[in-house]
């Protein structure tokens, strides 16, 4: 059976499992539910009713991400709301998100992953490991401001 054989009640009930083993955005449903080729009208149809039974709930999304990217991949505030915008994520989903962030726990994740870097390179100069760990902290996503001040313990 391919995509074009699929009533719409199958291809809600694969999106509804597309949804309920990780959350989701609704960017991702909808490139998901475009592969089906199907009438706009019964995409959004689709996409109101996984949002009616909370198989869709962005603010649900927006949280379990934000305490993913932070604790799992170990970025930062900055990379974090990016990666929300690319995926169209409401001004006030990322606020919600980001609440999910404890100040204490940031600053210690930080303390953490600059002191294993900086343990990484022990082998090099220290203009180069200031430049190695400006470039590591600074593309996960940390603040400019935060990077200088753990540089400046070296």
């Amino acid at each position: 059976m391919n995509n074009f054989d699929l009533t719409l009640k199958e291809i809600e009930r694969k999106l509804q499992h597309y949804c309920s083993y990780q959350d989701r955005c609704h960017k991702e449903v909808i490139e998901k539910l475009k592969t089906y080729k199907i009438k706009s009208s019964d995409l959004n149809q689709i996409v109101s009713n996984l949002i009616n039974k909370n198989f869709l709930n962005e603010s649900r999304f927006s949280k379990s991400f934000v305490r993913g990217k932070f604790n799992i991949k170990n970025w930062g505030k900055l990379r974090i709301q990016n990666e929300l915008k690319k995926r169209n994520i409401s001004s006030y989903n990322i606020s919600l998100g980001m609440k999910e962030i404890d100040e204490i726990d940031y600053h210690k994740k930080l303390d953490l992953i600059f002191n294993k870097k900086l343990s990484s390179l022990d082998r090099i100069n220290t203009i180069s490991k200031k430049k190695k760990i400006i470039s590591y902290l600074t593309y996960r996503g940390w603040e400019s401001n935060l990077i200088y001040d753990k540089i400046n313990e070296i």
